[in-house]
């Protein structure tokens, strides 16, 4: 896999969006992507109650440790590297966290529109 340039939707350097927990596709930190990430994790969110309740309603469960994957399970206020498509979607539903801008990568553009996350923008 062949990790794609580190840039931000503003066009500058992407930068960390969390070390603990350790986020990303390529669990490094940051939300650095590549053509096998099919999920596209890119988008760097703050984590809210809210956010995760409804992840799990529809199915996602990010709150639950699974340590067979080295997952701590996530909790409010925690940074982390969602899906793209999954940040629309809780866009749409009236739910979606928010967004670093400066930590979320370039290739979000191509599912979420820029005004959209500036809209959740910290």
């Amino acid at each position: 896999m062949e990790m794609e340039s580190s840039v931000n939707v503003l066009g500058g350097v992407l930068q960390p969006c969390s070390v603990s927990p350790m986020t990303g596709f390529f669990r490094d930190g940051a939300c650095n992507t590549c053509w096998e990430d099919h999920g596209l994790h890119t988008v760097c969110v703050v984590l809210t109650a809210e956010f995760l309740a409804w992840s799990r309603y529809i199915g996602n469960d990010l709150t639950t440790p699974r340590p067979d994957f080295a997952f701590p399970g996530l909790k409010p206020g925690e940074r982390w590297c969602l899906c793209a498509g999954r940040f629309l979607e809780a866009h749409d539903e009236g739910c979606a966290p928010q967004v670093v801008l400066e930590c979320t990568h370039r290739r979000t553009l191509e599912v979420v529109p820029l005004e959209v996350l500036q809209g959740y923008a910290i």
